[in-house]
């Protein structure tokens, strides 16, 4: 994993090492400066994911032959890039939280070498990661108690498949058409036929039947390959009024509905789910919360982030050799120093304030602690990622518990400002 990186943190390196920085004390933080236009909230995803890739940043001969031949890198930089290994501290807001400008999502510490070396690797994770658990979370904001089923595998990289499939399940999302999501990290996977599969028989009728041999009554039938109308009657005849849900794919989702659940009444097939699809965002899925709509199969929306593709993170040196510093531009500056972020609750238990303060500062009374150790002197902290399948099940569980600090106002579509304050009790320097 480790030339999934960009040339720069390399020669970084190679600089610091003759400069003399190398071997500092550093400490980098992410954070986003600003939320997508229009969003209330961002969502931490991909801390998982970003652990488990640790473990294989390595630089092995295939990699350093290639610095060398490319002349890249200086034979005293490749020569300490052959022994890397993170040695580090990392800390972070667990997967599944909330999140606003300037939250210290993940603060990373160690030399300067071993830090820096880390910023495209955490990003590029972090960054894809989040900005999916953000569009899956508004997306489940809509569709309340609605199944919602993630099938975007086709409408992006093959790699980014299962990591969308993943950050969607943690932030609310039931099931995933991904089977590579479904090995590698537990997410629950489902799918029947699709169109091709009726056109490949010519007859609708003949293509009900085999799906209802193979997979039963209990499966879902997609009826609008044809005629909608004729679809439903065939998958009835087929799978029999105890058929367990069929899908529209196309055309006017909300009046078909409609028909179709009227139609479905009348042929006895009063439990039958209807799930909606096609190229659905969360204000798609919104407007259709009159219809008698059982679920939503979402794909290119969600794995484009649904407008907002990245989650605009950055990775920034906050101290070095126990001094604070931060870039001076007005437009691209942060807050110096390393900070330790707390969110304050009312008497509902709803969040009211986030609050950063320097190390060693008092903590206000009641203040709940967003960051947690990850990683310690280069080891996972026990308990941290116990295999993929808890650690996706544990940030699903945590994501529903941060919900419950959220007024629903915080999770409201419309364009609106960050949903909660950060108040930084730092010296500015």
């Amino acid at each position: 994993m480790a030339l999934l990186t960009d040339q720069y943190e390399l020669t970084m390196i190679d600089a610091a090492l003759r400069s003399g920085v190398a071997d500092l004390p550093a400490t980098f933080e992410v954070f986003c400066r600003r939320l997508p236009p229009g969003r209330r909230y961002g969502v931490v995803a991909g801390t998982g994911r970003l652990l488990a890739a640790l473990g294989d940043f390595r630089f092995g001969t295939a990699e350093l032959d290639f610095l060398r031949q490319g002349r890249i890198v200086s034979e005293a930089g490749l020569e300490r890039l052959a022994d890397f290994s993170f040695s580090g501290d990392i800390c972070g807001y667990r997967e599944g939280e909330f999140y606003v400008p300037g939250s210290p999502i993940l603060t990373v510490t160690g030399t300067f070498v071993e830090t820096v070396v880390l910023e495209t690797l955490v990003l590029s994770i972090l960054n894809h990661d989040s900005a999916i658990a953000a569009a899956a979370a508004r997306m489940r904001a809509a569709a309340g108690d609605r199944m919602l089923l993630e099938g975007g595998s086709r409408r992006t990289h093959e790699e980014a498949a299962p990591a969308a499939a993943r950050a969607a399940y943690v932030c609310g999302f039931d099931a995933t058409s991904n089977l590579e999501a479904g090995r590698r990290f537990g997410v629950p996977t489902g799918g029947t036929i699709g169109h091709a599969f009726v056109l490949a028989h010519g007859d609708e009728r003949a293509a009900m039947a085999a799906q209802a041999e193979l997979l039963g009554a209990g499966s879902t039938y997609l009826v609008d390959t044809y005629d909608i109308a004729e679809g439903v009657r065939r998958a009835v005849e087929a799978a029999g009024p105890a058929m367990g849900a069929l899908r529209i794919d196309s055309g006017d989702l909300a009046s078909s509905a409609v028909a179709v659940r009227r139609q479905l009444d009348e042929l006895g097939a009063h439990r039958t789910r209807i799930i909606l699809s096609g190229d659905l965002d969360e204000h798609d899925i919104a407007a259709l919360a009159p219809v008698p709509a059982d679920g939503y199969l979402v794909g290119t929306e969600l794995v484009a982030g649904a407008g907002a593709p990245t989650a605009g993170l950055v990775y920034k040196l906050v101290e070095i050799d126990g001094r604070p510093v931060r870039k001076r531009s007005l437009a691209k500056s942060w807050r110096p120093g390393r900070k330790r972020a707390f969110r304050m609750v009312d008497d509902c238990g709803f969040a009211t304030t986030e609050v950063l303060l320097a190390p060693g500062a008092p903590v206000p009374p009641g203040a709940l602690g967003l960051q947690t150790d990850l990683v310690s002197g280069g080891r996972i902290t026990s308990g941290t990622v116990a295999g993929p399948v808890r650690s996706v099940a544990d940030a699903r569980a945590y994501h529903r518990e941060a919900l419950t600090r959220l007024r629903s106002p915080a999770l409201d579509l419309s364009p609106g400002e960050p949903w909660l304050p950060i108040e930084p009790a730092l010296e500015d320097v």
